[in-house]
C-alpha cells in the first residue's frame, strides 16, 4: 500500500465536522471506529476518550488545510510538522502476502501499528499520508471546498491543479448559483438601462413645428 494512500484519514477525520453547517459525526466510539475502516486493530482499541482526543487532531488538521488553501505555506508544514513529531510512526517493510505477476512479494512500505491509543495510532497514519502528499504534490495541492457554506478539506490531484471543490455535488451546485448570480446580474442591468432610457426620453423637450 502507498503511503500517500493514508492522506485519505486526514481527509475523512477532518470533513467529519462540518463548522458552517453546526454538523459533527465524531459523537461516539463506533464513529472513531467507523473512521479506521474495517478490520483494524487500532479500531478495536477505541474507547470513549478518543472521541475527545480524535476532535483535537482534527482541528489541527484543519488548520493545515485552512493555511494551505490560504497560501502559507510555511504555517502549514510547521502545523504538520508539530503533528508529525507527536505522533511519530513506525514504518515496516510488507509485501510477503502479496506476490507480484513473476511470483516474488510485492515490496512496499507499510505503517506498523504499535501505538498505545487509537487516536495515536489514527493522527499518526493520517499525518504521514498526508505530509508524503505535501511533498510530492505540493502545499498548494490542499484546499477548502469553495462552495459555501461546505468547508469540506480536499487534496487536488488533478494534472491542471484546478481543483477548488471537496466533490462534484458542491462544484455543480457553486456553478449553479453564480449562473443564477450572473442572470440577476444581468436582468438588474437590463431594467437599470431601460430605466435611463425611460427618463431620458421623457426628459427631452418637445419642439412645435
Amino acid at each position: 500500500m502507498e503511503l500517500a494512500y493514508y492522506s485519505d484519514y486526514a481527509v475523512r477525520l477532518v470533513n467529519s465536522e462540518e463548522p458552517d453547517r453546526g454538523t459533527d459525526a465524531l459523537t461516539s466510539v463506533d464513529a472513531v471506529r467507523a473512521l479506521f475502516g474495517p478490520s483494524t486493530q487500532a479500531a478495536a482499541r477505541a474507547v470513549d476518550s478518543d472521541v475527545n482526543r480524535l476532535r483535537a487532531v482534527r482541528t489541527r488538521l484543519r488548520g493545515v488545510f485552512e493555511a494551505a488553501a490560504e497560501g502559507d505555506e510555511v504555517r502549514a508544514v510547521d502545523l504538520l510538522n508539530a503533528l508529525l513529531l507527536e505522533f511519530p510512526v513506525s514504518p515496516q517493510i510488507s509485501g510477503h502476502q502479496h506476490l507480484d505477476a513473476s511470483g516474488r512479494p510485492d515490496w512496499h512500505m507499510h505503517l506498523a501499528d504499535h501505538a498505545a491509543t487509537a487516536t495515536a495510532a489514527y493522527a499518526a497514519t493520517a499525518c504521514m499520508g498526508l505530509a508524503f502528499q505535501l511533498t510530492d504534490l505540493g502545499v498548494d495541492r490542499l484546499g477548502i471546498c469553495q462552495a459555501a457554506p461546505c468547508r469540506n478539506a480536499y487534496i487536488d490531484t488533478s494534472t491542471n491543479r484546478s481543483r477548488r471543490y471537496c466533490s462534484d455535488r458542491c462544484a455543480t451546485r457553486a456553478n449553479v448559483a453564480a449562473y443564477r448570480a450572473r442572470k440577476r446580474l444581468e436582468n438588474d442591468r437590463s431594467a437599470l438601462s431601460g430605466l435611463t432610457h425611460d427618463t431620458a426620453h421623457e426628459a427631452t423637450p418637445v419642439t412645435d413645428r
